[in-house]
């Protein structure tokens, strides 16, 4: 079995989800899932103190960013001692994890760097996502098993989407995804796509593009039924310790909207297979008359705020 290297926990999360979690010599401080990884050689760290605000988060992350330096580093003595055959990482946003020209930097400095295979994911929308999975198996020698856990995934969307496409024909939601809290930034990328695969209408933000940034008065005009906050990198109690903000920006600025507060550590802002999951919670939030089964299941990670 190859010796494989995840850099970034959706990636982690695909490697075992391909059958090859006994392959994973090495991960990044972030991935945590599945729990039979934890314990793994920490290939990362970040910059940034995760338990902040997401106001002084946001503002460090733009003063590292001014400074022209990378907001996590690379442990490449750590990388040379395990000596990985792939290394798994992305290049999609240096925000979210290491970036790939800091990954090349800590291979350039390796004696075995020749024989190392970096595979690199830039996923923006939902097929990109299922795509990778085919992507990583190909990379790390299952190339087999990447078709059929890729079947599963689609299999298992296309239940919810019935489901929820029968439901929207009586009424399809205006819906707000918010990926950040303070200050608001949309869901962009894959999420407007969850969410009309939920049976809602996404408004404010287009599949593959990036996170925009907007005002309460902002988030007001776009009139939105429901809105999900689901901040990165944030547990459910996590984001829920920043009620208040949310309050301030969210519900008092529309009022009428049903708002949910969600786990957008484990799901939404990660690339990989439980981006299924994350459907089937947005489907909970969107038509929760049609989804109370869902609404249960997943009940550790939806809060109800308004």
């Amino acid at each position: 079995m190859l010796r494989i290297a995840s850099l970034l926990p959706s990636a982690t999360e695909i490697v075992c989800a391909l059958g090859a979690a006994d392959g994973l010599i090495g991960i990044s401080h972030e991935c945590d899932f599945p729990p039979e990884i934890r314990g793994r050689p920490v290939l990362t760290r970040s910059r940034i103190d995760s338990t902040a605000t997401s106001r002084a988060i946001d503002a460090a992350v733009r003063q590292v960013i001014a400074g022209a330096l990378s907001i996590y580093d690379v442990d490449a003595a750590q990388l040379a001692q395990l000596a990985p055959d792939v290394i798994v990482t992305q290049d999609l946003c240096e925000v979210c994890a290491v970036s790939l020209d800091d990954v090349r930097a800590a291979v350039a400095r390796l004696a075995h760097r020749d024989h190392i295979q970096i595979v690199t994911l830039h996923p923006t929308r939902l097929a990109d996502v299922l795509g990778d999975v085919e992507r990583v198996a190909t990379g790390i020698g299952v190339a087999g098993r990447g078709a059929a856990v890729r079947a599963e995934l689609e299999r298992r969307i296309s239940v919810t989407a019935a489901i929820a496409a029968r439901a929207a024909a009586t009424t399809r939601p205006r819906v707000v995804s918010l990926e950040w809290i303070d200050p608001l930034m949309l869901g962009g990328t894959w999420m407007p796509e969850l969410i009309e695969l939920a049976g809602g209408q996404p408004v404010g933000a287009a599949a593959g593009a990036p996170a925009p940034t907007v005002s309460p008065a902002d988030l007001a005009a776009l009139a939105p039924d429901v809105i999900v906050v689901k901040p990165c990198g944030f547990t459910l109690p996590r984001a829920l310790a920043e009620r208040a903000v949310i309050e301030r920006d969210v519900i008092a600025a529309v009022p009428r909207a049903r708002v949910y507060v969600t786990d957008g550590n484990a799901y939404f802002n990660r690339p990989g297979p439980r981006l299924v999951e994350s459907l089937e919670i947005m489907a909970a939030c969107v038509h929760p008359d049609r989804f109370a089964d869902l609404q249960r299941a997943h009940g550790h990670a939806i809060a109800r705020l308004a």
